[in-house]
Protein backbone atom coordinates (compact mmCIF):
# COMPACT_ATOMS: atom_id res chain seq x y z
CA UNK A 1 0.00 0.00 0.00
CA UNK A 2 1.09 3.82 -0.40
CA UNK A 3 3.59 5.25 2.32
CA UNK A 4 3.18 8.48 3.72
CA UNK A 5 6.59 10.57 5.25
CA UNK A 6 5.71 11.92 8.34
CA UNK A 7 7.29 15.32 6.12
CA UNK A 8 4.30 14.74 4.13
CA UNK A 9 1.83 13.85 7.11
CA UNK A 10 2.96 17.19 9.14
CA UNK A 11 2.45 19.32 5.41
CA UNK A 12 -0.92 18.20 4.63
CA UNK A 13 -2.07 18.60 8.32
CA UNK A 14 -1.18 22.09 8.28
CA UNK A 15 -2.22 22.40 4.58
CA UNK A 16 -5.73 21.69 5.92
CA UNK A 17 -5.75 23.76 8.66
CA UNK A 18 -4.66 26.67 6.80
CA UNK A 19 -7.53 26.61 4.39
CA UNK A 20 -10.16 25.90 6.76
CA UNK A 21 -10.48 21.91 6.07
CA UNK A 22 -9.66 20.61 9.09
CA UNK A 23 -12.63 18.13 8.79
CA UNK A 24 -11.44 16.99 5.25
CA UNK A 25 -8.90 14.97 3.65
CA UNK A 26 -7.11 14.57 0.63
CA UNK A 27 -8.66 12.50 -2.30
CA UNK A 28 -5.82 11.08 -4.50
CA UNK A 29 -7.06 10.13 -7.97
CA UNK A 30 -5.50 9.55 -11.65
CA UNK A 31 -4.55 12.61 -13.67
CA UNK A 32 -2.97 10.71 -16.76
CA UNK A 33 -0.06 8.96 -18.21
CA UNK A 34 3.51 9.84 -19.23
CA UNK A 35 6.32 8.61 -20.39
CA UNK A 36 7.43 7.23 -16.61
CA UNK A 37 3.90 5.93 -15.75
CA UNK A 38 0.71 7.54 -14.32
CA UNK A 39 0.19 11.00 -13.30
CA UNK A 40 -1.48 11.68 -9.83
CA UNK A 41 -3.72 14.41 -8.64
CA UNK A 42 -4.54 15.26 -5.29
CA UNK A 43 -7.27 17.56 -3.66
CA UNK A 44 -9.36 18.37 -0.96
CA UNK A 45 -12.40 16.12 0.20
CA UNK A 46 -14.82 16.04 3.01
CA UNK A 47 -15.46 12.03 2.96
CA UNK A 48 -15.02 8.87 1.49
CA UNK A 49 -16.63 8.19 -2.00
CA UNK A 50 -17.76 4.62 -2.80
CA UNK A 51 -14.91 2.35 -3.96
CA UNK A 52 -12.68 4.39 -2.90
CA UNK A 53 -9.87 3.10 -0.38
CA UNK A 54 -9.13 5.19 3.29
CA UNK A 55 -5.66 5.68 4.51
CA UNK A 56 -6.29 7.04 8.31
CA UNK A 57 -3.35 8.32 8.80
CA UNK A 58 -3.10 11.08 12.28
CA UNK A 59 -5.87 13.57 11.87
CA UNK A 60 -6.92 13.06 8.62
CA UNK A 61 -7.27 10.15 6.07
CA UNK A 62 -6.18 9.78 2.32
CA UNK A 63 -8.70 8.58 -0.44
CA UNK A 64 -8.22 6.63 -3.00
CA UNK A 65 -9.72 6.19 -6.07
CA UNK A 66 -10.08 2.40 -7.61
CA UNK A 67 -8.66 3.63 -10.57
CA UNK A 68 -5.73 5.03 -8.58
CA UNK A 69 -5.18 2.32 -6.03
CA UNK A 70 -2.79 -1.14 -7.69
CA UNK A 71 -0.95 2.43 -9.40
CA UNK A 72 -0.21 3.29 -5.85
CA UNK A 73 0.74 0.02 -4.58
CA UNK A 74 4.44 0.91 -3.88
CA UNK A 75 4.29 4.75 -4.36
CA UNK A 76 5.60 7.20 -1.52
CA UNK A 77 4.08 10.60 -0.76
CA UNK A 78 7.19 12.65 0.21
CA UNK A 79 7.27 16.53 0.92
CA UNK A 80 9.62 18.35 -0.93
CA UNK A 81 11.18 21.65 -0.61
CA UNK A 82 13.29 22.27 -4.00
CA UNK A 83 14.22 26.28 -5.27
CA UNK A 84 13.62 24.84 -8.61
CA UNK A 85 10.52 22.88 -8.20
CA UNK A 86 8.21 24.64 -5.03
CA UNK A 87 7.07 23.06 -2.33
CA UNK A 88 4.38 20.31 -2.15
CA UNK A 89 3.86 16.85 -2.32
CA UNK A 90 5.32 14.47 -4.32
CA UNK A 91 3.97 10.76 -5.12
CA UNK A 92 7.01 8.43 -6.86
CA UNK A 93 8.04 5.49 -6.88
CA UNK A 94 11.61 3.92 -5.85
CA UNK A 95 10.81 0.74 -7.75
CA UNK A 96 10.41 2.91 -11.37
CA UNK A 97 12.58 2.78 -14.07
CA UNK A 98 13.60 5.77 -16.26
CA UNK A 99 12.23 6.06 -19.85
CA UNK A 100 14.29 6.91 -23.11
CA UNK A 101 12.19 9.28 -23.82
CA UNK A 102 12.35 11.36 -21.11
CA UNK A 103 16.82 11.12 -20.87
CA UNK A 104 15.83 8.07 -18.08
CA UNK A 105 15.23 10.61 -15.20
CA UNK A 106 11.58 10.33 -14.67
CA UNK A 107 9.82 8.33 -11.75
Amino acid sequence: MLKVTPDAEKFVLELLDKNNKKDHGVKIYMAGMACSGPQFGMSFQKEKDEGDTELKMSGFSFFIDEEAKEALEECVVEYVDDPNFGTGLTISNPKAKGCSSCGGGCH
